[in-house]
């Protein structure tokens, strides 16, 4: 086998496929993506700038619908309502880039129509377009199939929203003001809500872990509610540290912010599409 024909084997291999057949993460593709990222928190930051945008909790609050769009849309493709080649779109990574793209593009939209007079709060009109495009997405699931396990939403959130609830109680009662924060607060929620769709998923409903570490862990433990406690001591500390190391400086702050909100569609964006599986039973 020549040079060409083993690189082509080893993109086919560690890239292609898993993208091609839904078949989920592996070390080299993880670390490929870590990469890519960073590198997309570089330029978002330098989009954002230009924009005059910080990713403080009102504009975090504008994207969260964008969130679910993504989720839905990814839910579709779980449910294969697209065909090859547009299904391989929405799979992951491939739909977060999608994603990014457009919601980018609807922001651009929703500035100039703002300052352009059309509109009088953009950051309002932006979230409402989400909001819109998620319940279309939504309307579209419940069309084409059917609610198989309605009661897995509640379950998912409750779990996730009490955990997080028990934390912030106990820290406002050590007076400790870590959670004080709100943006700080749905970092830790989305996190577990992420975790607690993957206990149910994995442990109740036969649904199976795609990323390599927590396959690992949840091996290893031989539960998923192991990614409870382990997205509580993740971040928890990364929250600390964002808090605490930063420079005070604006760009510092500005940079810490958008950090902060990736985080939170790191945990939201898989929370979401999880529980809307289940619930849709695809």
């Amino acid at each position: 086998m020549g040079i060409s024909e083993a690189l082509q084997d080893f993109i086919y291999t560690y890239y292609i496929n898993p993208i091609k057949y839904d078949l989920g993460y592996n070390p080299v593709n993880t670390i490929t993506w870590a990469i890519i990222l960073g590198f997309v928190i570089f330029v978002i930051f330098k989009i954002l700038n230009k924009l005059e945008i910080r990713a403080d909790w009102e504009f975090t609050k504008a994207i969260l619908p964008y969130i679910v769009v993504g989720s839905t849309l990814r839910v579709m493709e779980d449910a294969e309502l697209f065909k090859p080649p547009l299904t391989y779109v929405f799979t992951t990574p491939p739909i977060y880039v999608l994603m990014f793209i457009v919601t980018i593009l609807l922001l651009i939209i929703s500035i100039r129509l703002h300052k352009s007079g059309y509109i009088e709060n953009w950051k309002r009109s932006f979230a409402i377009a989400g909001i819109v495009w998620s319940l279309i997405n939504l309307g579209v699931l419940l069309l084409s199939g059917s609610l198989v396990n309605p009661g897995i939403l509640i379950i998912v959130f409750l779990l996730g929203t009490g955990i997080t609830l028990i934390f912030y109680f106990v820290f406002k009662k050590i007076g400790y003001t870590l959670f004080n924060n709100q943006v700080n607060i749905t970092i830790l929620w989305a996190h577990l809500l992420d975790a607690s769709s993957t206990f149910i998923g994995v442990d109740f409903m036969d649904y199976h872990e795609k990323h390599v570490v927590p396959t690992l862990l949840i091996d290893l433990a031989g539960t998923a509610s192991i990614m409870i406690p382990l997205k509580i001591i993740i971040f928890i500390p990364v929250i600390y540290v964002l808090d605490t190391q930063f420079e005070k400086d604006d760009e510092s702050e500005k940079l810490k912010d958008l950090v902060k909100l990736v985080i939170i569609i790191l945990g939201l964006a898989p929370a979401t599409r999880n529980t809307l599986s289940m619930v849709f039973g695809v």
